[in-house]
């Protein structure tokens, strides 16, 4: 694979818990992806204003630079910090163009123990030295990236959209849009049925047209099988909040700060799924954009020296075999 690639964008965590194996068995065609549409916005007399008709052009424009965000994307080191019931753990995660590499650094607050490290560098070693696991790795990224590109086209066409209000998110000049399914839509496929049943808001940065967060809501039951394959429930609900990061050279990239996916569902044989993620991400840095599968374990190894009493793992320094 080359280093073409959307993982910056940082879906690949809210596709899989929307889209995992649990049904699996009942996914259909997929959807036809449509060409991405670069559309200019129209302006007023006032820079910047977006006219009242304009939403889905905006948003057409906002699918075109997330589509093409990859052709000039870097690479990058980061900490997530994942939140459950049962434990609070840090992993760290350096990108490559074999896909994301991660190893666990903390769990509770504290360093893991003399046995999880050594799990963790055994499983490391296990994809560093089977070519097989290595070849599932990248199949399993090419898959996430693909399940990506369809939930991005479904964006301009399966919703309809308020016209768009200026207000700041942060410190960020955003477009801020209120969507709900588009009844006229065709979904089939389980992505487009899922993310189409639900309602929402949408930012998008004023200044470069990128998305800067997007809300969304279940409003009714989404069943498979006419629901004895499964079913997710009403009132499920995701966040996905973004943010610039500049690397030493200047360069721009929009990665994913936070995601909340909260979901209550039922699988096949009425087993009742949760699917909750809660994490954080931090400590952006960035990472040469040729890094082999074994640089990035050292890197990654070296990473988890905590500086004491810190939060979270601190930045050391890049040194490759």
């Amino acid at each position: 694979m080359n280093g073409r690639r959307l993982i910056g964008f940082g879906y690949a965590g809210l596709v899989s818990v929307f889209f995992s194996t649990t049904f699996s068995s009942t996914a259909v065609a997929a959807e036809k992806p449509r060409a991405p549409v670069s559309t200019p916005v129209k302006q007023s007399a006032r820079a910047g204003e977006v006219q009242p008709e304009d939403p889905i052009k905006l948003v057409r424009e906002v699918v075109y630079n997330e589509q093409h965000d990859h052709d000039a994307h870097g690479y990058w080191r980061y900490w997530i910090e994942r939140h459950s019931t049962k434990e609070t753990r840090i992993d760290l995660q350096v990108e490559t163009p074999d896909g994301p590499i991660t190893r666990a650094a903390t769990s509770n607050g504290r360093p893991l123990s003399a046995e999880a490290m050594e799990a963790e560098d055994r499983r490391l070693e296990h994809l560093l030295s089977s070519p097989s696991e290595q070849a599932q790795h990248r199949k399993e990224y090419a898959e996430d990236e693909r399940r990506i590109a369809r939930i991005l086209v479904l964006l301009p066409d399966a919703f309809i959209y308020e016209p768009a209000q200026e207000q700041r998110l942060g410190n960020v000049a955003c477009y801020h849009l209120r969507f709900r399914p588009n009844p006229a839509y065709p979904a089939h496929s389980i992505e487009s049925r899922i993310f189409h049943a639900m309602a929402g808001d949408l930012w998008i940065g004023t200044q470069d047209k990128r998305l800067v967060r997007l809300d969304g809501q279940l409003q009714e039951n989404v069943d498979f099988g006419y629901g004895i394959l499964g079913r997710l429930y009403k009132n499920g609900w995701f966040r996905l909040e973004r943010t610039s990061v500049i690397s030493g050279n200047d360069a721009g990239d929009w990665k994913t700060q936070r995601l909340e996916v909260h979901m209550q569902g039922r699988a096949i044989f009425f087993k009742t799924i949760a699917r909750e993620t809660s994490e954080v991400r931090g400590g952006f840095t960035s990472v040469p954009a040729g890094l082999s599968l074994a640089q990035a374990a050292v890197l990654l190894r070296s990473s988890t020296a905590l500086a004491s009493g810190a939060a979270h793992p601190q930045p050391v320094a890049l040194v490759l075999p």
